[in-house]
């Protein structure tokens, strides 16, 4: 199992991973910025972006909403980008 993202880590790089979203293993009771990115790194051909869909979808129900996914082909991360309602 991994170690939660701290609040600390998750604020510095305004960055959270979709797998601790899903595992509930994230703090953003005390982000301070109206942006996220939640960053899925696993997974093969569409995983990643399912579960940083389905991370985003946990958020909503926090407050947060879903203004674009993008898809780094070099580095076959997937970037969900949020923005605080």
């Amino acid at each position: 199992m991994a170690a939660p993202e701290t609040p600390e880590q998750i604020t510095r790089t305004r960055t959270v991973t979709a797998e601790a979203i899903l595992g509930n293993r994230a703090d953003l009771r005390g982000y301070p910025y109206r942006l996220l990115s939640v960053v899925a790194r696993r997974g093969i051909g569409g995983d990643q972006i399912t579960q940083a869909v389905a991370a985003a979808e946990v958020l909503e129900a926090f407050g947060w909403e879903l203004v674009t996914v993008a898809e780094l082909a070099s580095s076959r991360m997937v970037y969900a980008v949020l923005r605080r309602r």
